[in-house]
């Protein structure tokens, strides 16, 4: 298939997935080198890149031309199966732990090319409340949602799915992908990844149910899995949702009337233009301004008035109510009914519940919760004289940090203890330099604030973790150097601009890295709603990397040989430099460079004999 025709199809597919059509002729897409290319390019860059499934052998290091030519002829031919994965285990915050697959490397590399001809089709048409997983969307932007658009909410409605990547049921997700998709051999293809099984203690296992965790593809079949919810949520607050705006408040509309009698009164003498009095009307109406201020405007409890609020990140979703708690209690049976008939997901009794909107819930480790307090602004109005008097709207949305995420935080970073505020030195690192380890306690801290800055008074509550921290900092550097905290404070510690850190040498010359506060930490400004948004058209760019046109050339870039065979090396294993300090572990990291080398060559780098194979090319013998 000529590159102009996939180019013209891929950018077809958006506009005939919102149309509804099922798209057909899948299958055939995968056969062009060109989106191969680009799937490399997509997995290539990730950390785990060169972690091996249950093959050791089968990495992306020593990726080649033939390499992806044989995939694509057993992809083609459907001759390609796929191969289990290696199950192993990562902890989970509360302790337990969560399983994860990995994948050898050409299933990531197929995963890969299905997933870009998938998002094509669905992103197009996922829900607007959907964050997980999708390119633009994020943990802040579910939860900027939920500051600026729930306010009001009275109840919320938290679900908790039970193991749910582990539960997705096959059937129904081959069911769901057929609604869209009118091509048997890329269905097919989906099928094969979902049922390799997996590895553990070198017994094979099968899996009935679930998606690969640690896979490629999971997350967007996760996605397409829970759109159901998404579109079932849509619906149901089309019929949930009720009234146009609530009713007046009686109390409120009694107050106005009396004040609009006393300016009308106001205006009637002052019409007769007799001289008479109205400083007791003028003095009655700034008494009845304060009653008004004292009642809401609309009544709150107007049973003719309801609205459903919801937001979803990955299998982590929250419902808001604005009305009674019954209609919550509603809410949350009829959810867990679609749940357990439409998706066979079970919700968890103990995690799952309503609370008041007052009092909160957790939600992607933040705190949801509403203010209540009526606080009265003067305001200048333009074109007026005289200030008005406004006050807040009564229900607005708070995010706040949780005091336990912040505890757990220190004790799993072995900084002290955040109940006591005592700071604990973290002798491990002792034997790195001075700018490695405020490095990576700059880096540790940053991590926590930014993910935090959209609490409300997020400053406040990390103050405690960061006074910790400090002492944490101050400590070990005081360990490794053998003396106090106040001469580390005052003599290893730098201060440049208002700001503590350290001097380094570079070969730019010496430069000052400060220590971080929480002032260095910017909060954006909340963005439209569909501002992060990617236009369809562009998601796949296609056109070819600069790596791939140099594997294309078909030249070594080490010995210069184009006679033989050429590779991908990978040039930064982790593995090889987990034995060195905190810097250069993270140089590699941020060096993860890829080289084109010919067999031979990428053969003696391994056996750490490169420059001895180089020597013999310059001298002419065993070049090729």
């Amino acid at each position: 298939m000529h590159p102009d025709v996939v180019d013209r199809r891929l950018s077809s597919l958006p506009e005939l997935s919102r149309q509804g059509k099922r798209i057909n002729g899948l299958h055939r897409l995968l056969t062009c080198p060109r989106i191969w290319e680009r799937a490399y390019e997509m997995i290539a860059q990730n950390t785990g890149a060169l972690t091996p499934g249950t093959d050791p052998d089968n990495t992306l290091d020593g990726f080649s031309l033939a390499r992806m030519e044989r995939i694509i002829a057993q992809v083609r031919d459907g001759t390609y199966r796929f191969t289990p994965v290696r199950r192993k285990y990562i902890p989970k915050p509360n302790g337990k732990l969560r399983p994860l697959g990995i994948p050898n490397a050409d299933d990531k590399l197929v995963q890969a090319v299905v997933k870009l001809v998938l998002d094509q089709i669905y992103e197009p048409i996922f829900s607007a409340n959907s964050h997980g997983f999708r390119a633009g969307r994020s943990c802040h932007t579910a939860l900027e949602e939920v500051r600026k658009v729930w306010t009001g909410v009275v109840w919320l409605v938290d679900v908790d799915v039970v193991g749910f990547f582990d539960n997705i049921d096959h059937d129904i997700l081959i069911g769901l992908l057929k609604q869209r998709i009118d091509d048997d051999d890329f269905i097919r293809l989906i099928k094969g990844m979902l049922v390799a099984g997996y590895m553990e203690d070198w017994t094979w296992h099968a899996t009935y149910s679930g998606t690969p965790q640690g896979g490629v593809i999971s997350p967007l079949l996760a996605n397409v899995y829970l759109h159901e919810l998404d579109q079932f949520m849509t619906a149901y607050r089309t019929q949930f949702n009720k009234g146009l705006k609530r009713r007046p408040d009686p109390n409120y509309a009694q107050v106005v009337k009396k004040i609009n009698a006393c300016r009308a009164a106001i205006r009637k003498r002052r019409d007769r233009q007799r001289g008479e009095d109205v400083t007791l009307f003028i003095d009655e109406i700034r008494d009845l301004q304060k009653q008004l201020m004292q009642h809401p405007s609309l009544d709150q409890f107007d049973s003719d008035y309801r609205r459903l609020l919801y937001v979803r990140y990955a299998d982590d979703f929250m419902v808001g109510v604005i009305g009674s708690k019954q209609d919550a209690r509603d809410v949350l049976s009829d959810v867990r009914a679609f749940l357990k008939d439409r998706l066979r997901l079970d919700v968890s009794e103990e995690k799952s519940g309503i609370s008041a909107a007052t009092e909160g819930t957790s939600f992607l480790s933040y705190t949801v919760k509403v203010m209540t307090t009526n606080r009265i602004q003067r305001i200048e109005r333009k074109g007026s004289s005289r200030p008005m008097l406004r006050r807040n709207p009564s229900r607005t949305v708070q995010l706040h940090v949780p005091e336990h995420k912040l505890a757990a935080f220190v004790e799993r970073k072995r900084l002290g203890n955040y109940h006591t505020r005592y700071g604990e030195p973290r002798n491990w690192i002792i034997d790195s330099s001075d700018l490695e380890v405020l490095t990576s306690y700059n880096v540790m801290m940053r991590g926590l604030a930014e993910y935090y800055k959209l609490g409300t008074l997020w400053k406040r509550q990390l103050s405690r973790v960061h006074y910790v921290w400090w002492y944490s900092l101050v400590k070990t550097l005081g360990r490794k150097h053998k003396c106090s905290v106040p001469t580390v404070i005052n003599e290893i510690l730098d201060y440049q601009n208002g700001e503590r850190g350290l001097w380094y040498d570079t070969k730019d010359g010496r430069k000052f890295r400060p220590l971080f506060t929480l002032k260095h930490v910017r909060k954006k400004e909340p963005s439209a709603r569909n501002a992060d948004s990617i236009a369809s058209t562009s998601y796949l760019d296609l056109s070819r990397t600069d790596l791939m046109d140099r594997l294309m050339a078909q030249q070594c870039e080490s010995c210069g040989a184009s006679d033989a065979p050429m590779e991908i090396h990978h040039a930064r294993r982790m593995a090889d430099v987990s034995h060195q300090s905190l810097m250069a572990r993270l140089k590699a990291a941020r060096l993860r460079k890829r080289v084109v080398l010919c067999r031979p060559c990428h053969t003696a780098l391994h056996a750490g004999g490169l420059q001895a194979r180089l020597d013999q090319v310059k001298a002419g013998v065993g070049a090729g």
